[in-house]
């Protein structure tokens, strides 16, 4: 009986007699809504419902506009109608309290712990009073207390004058504030930003105004090696996490007044900065409105990466193959804003993106003009190559194994029907179980941690090959087609369209399961109609090839440099030549010989010959 007991209470388990359930409750207007909404379904001229957005109710005391806002007690429709929003346009009053309230109902304070408002007097004759408000963790205590606290409080000397002048602002911005970035502002809606961006902003009784000091000083990482595209011979420095460390690493290659960069923020609610780099006098002023456009066009609450933004931007959404380039080198940004593209950096994320992103352009790597020309397009070929192999060599198999053994040699099918003969899988379920298998181990690879993840690719691929062989699971010729495939995917440079041309092999390995050859020319003949309907930010993606413009220096050869003397003909740039028909003019013109050089030549030989006297 006592077993019986304490099984009935482990299996009849409700958990603790005075645990309380929660639920979150819906409010009597959705209840309503819904239920009009049930009604409506099934009648044909029914419209589908519209959301509406509750706004929410301001917590703590300096959340009450008056008393109708208080809980317990109704309130008007205009003031539920009233948000945060609405707040933020308002202007700065010249009254303090009014300010640090309207602070105190921005920042929900004071439930928000990470703002601080410090409240201080200005040592001035008659004293000022004034308080700063600035976000803890991302601005710089010491620079405030250095930069800020301490010339406003012991250093100010305000002109002398009856009561509260109206230009304290201008004053302290002009005279008694030694930051290297200052601003005055006036309305609210400014305040937040340059508080949530780390800056530290001032209120001063008796003025409409408010002044921000640039305080910056949330942690980021150094900047490092780049991860993801690394090189033999060329610079070793990648982009990082901070976007004016981004920015600056391409203003160190590119030392040019034109170089222009403009800011602009994504996200409703988190106000991710966006950089746009471009050439004022070299790229197309079309192009740079067209991603103007469509950035300012964006209307969500979260923008958190480059990643996130590319799906918002691209012309081509649902396409295997991605339109718009993405590197973590500021030199390969550097290369191609010379060449008339436009450079998008977001904020928090280590990786650029460059408009317009063309299929060739994913085939190249930074390293090809580093090395020597002709290295440049044996690696190049070999890519190109990589690319055909990683898109069509498990379906050629397939093909081959399934319809047309006959263009096989005897030797070699003998080899491969002895091989086969154990395994007791058809062929479209042996190569689909290796490549899932390799992509699994691959995924695995990249997730674990540290060193272990390369080693356990290799070791898992190893492992997991041989034990298939030797259970007869798969034939030793598989093994080897698998492998090929996947080195071949590692050699495109690009991860992206690694990823895309990855995913593009199991459609071809089931059109060669159901058509052989047929399948496969249909299937290629598809996959071209596709890139030429496909466009990035107005340039076809097979450019220049298709459609055929001016012949490039660039594309799959590369010409040395001294021949590359224009730009790609489809970026419709201002300024289309990169240097003169004759770059090296050393190799024509004889270089004048110093005058002083000849006359200390000649002075040495009158001097030997004197010598020799």
């Amino acid at each position: 009986m006592q077993l019986k007991h304490w099984v009935s209470k482990i299996l009849g388990y409700d958990g603790p007699p005075d645990s309380k359930d929660f639920y979150l409750v819906e409010t009597d207007e959705e209840q309503e809504s819904a239920s009009e909404d049930a009604g409506e379904e099934n009648t044909p001229s029914s419209k589908s419902r519209q959301h509406k957005i509750r706004k929410p109710k301001k917590t703590g005391s300096a959340g009450y506009n008056n008393d109708a806002d208080k809980p317990g007690e109704s309130s008007d429709d205009d003031n539920e109608e009233q948000s945060k929003h609405d707040e933020s346009q308002r202007e700065i009053h010249a009254a303090l309290k009014v300010n640090k309230k309207n602070i105190e109902q921005l920042f929900n304070m004071p439930l928000n712990k990470d703002v601080v408002v410090r409240e201080l007097t200005l040592s001035t004759e008659p004293p000022v009073q004034a308080f700063l408000v600035f976000m803890e963790g991302m601005a710089d205590t010491k620079l405030i207390n250095n930069s800020i606290l301490k010339p406003l409080m012991l250093l100010t000397n305000l002109d002398p004058g009856p009561g509260i002048r109206p230009d304290t602002c201008t004053n302290v911005l002009q005279k008694h504030l030694p930051s290297n970035q200052v601003k005055k502002l006036t309305l609210f809606k400014d305040v937040v930003t340059q508080v949530l961006s780390g800056a530290t902003v001032i209120f001063f009784e008796g003025s409409p105004c408010a002044v921000s000091a640039e305080t910056k000083g949330f942690p980021y990482r150094a900047v490092d090696t780049a991860r993801t595209e690394q090189v033999v011979q060329g610079p070793q420095e990648g982009f990082v996490e901070n976007l004016r460390s981004n920015t600056s690493l391409i203003r160190r290659i590119i030392r040019s007044e034109e170089l222009i960069t403009e800011y602009l923020q994504v996200g409703a609610r988190n106000n991710n900065n966006v950089a746009i780099m471009y050439l004022a006098d070299l790229t197309n002023p079309d192009l740079v409105q067209e991603v103007k456009r469509r950035i300012k066009g964006i209307k969500t609450d979260y923008v958190a990466e480059s990643g996130v933004l590319e799906e918002f931007i691209e012309d081509h959404p649902l396409s295997l193959m991605p339109q718009i380039v993405k590197t973590e080198r500021p030199d390969r940004v550097s290369s191609m804003l010379l060449e008339g593209k436009v450079a998008i950096i977001v904020d928090n994320t280590p990786f650029v993106m460059l408009v317009p992103g063309l299929l060739f352009d994913f085939l190249h790597s930074p390293e090809d003009h580093y090395v020597r020309f002709s290295h440049s397009v044996w690696l190049r070929i070999i890519r190109v190559f990589a690319v055909f192999l990683t898109i069509l060599l498990p379906a050629f198999y397939v093909a081959i194994a399934t319809f047309h053994q006959e263009m096989i040699p005897t030797d070699l099918l003998l080899s491969i029907a002895s091989a086969r003969e154990r395994v007791p899988f058809p062929t479209i379920v042996e190569i689909l179980l290796m490549e899932l298998s390799f992509e699994l181990v691959r995924e695995a690879g990249v997730r674990v941690p540290g060193i272990i993840g390369p080693t356990l690719g290799i070791v898992g691929t190893l492992i997991l090959g041989q034990a298939a062989v030797a259970a007869s699971i798969v034939s030793p010729i598989l093994i080897i087609i698998v492998a090929v495939t996947g080195l071949s995917s590692y050699a495109i440079p690009n991860y992206a369209a690694s990823f895309g041309f990855r995913f593009m092999r199991f459609f071809f390995i089931f059109l060669a399961t159901t058509l052989g050859f047929f399948g496969i020319s249909s299937g290629l003949f598809v996959l071209l109609c596709l890139l030429l309907n496909m466009k990035s930010f107005g340039v076809p993606y097979l450019a220049p090839v298709a459609p055929k413009t001016a012949p490039s220096a660039d594309i799959i050869f590369r010409f040395p440099a001294w021949q590359q003397e224009t730009r790609p003909d489809y970026q419709q740039t201002l300024d289309t030549r990169r240097q003169p028909d004759l770059s090296r003019v050393w190799t024509t013109k004889r270089s004048k010989q110093p005058t002083g050089e000849s006359e200390n030549k000649d002075g040495d030989k009158g001097g030997n010959d004197a010598g020799a006297t």
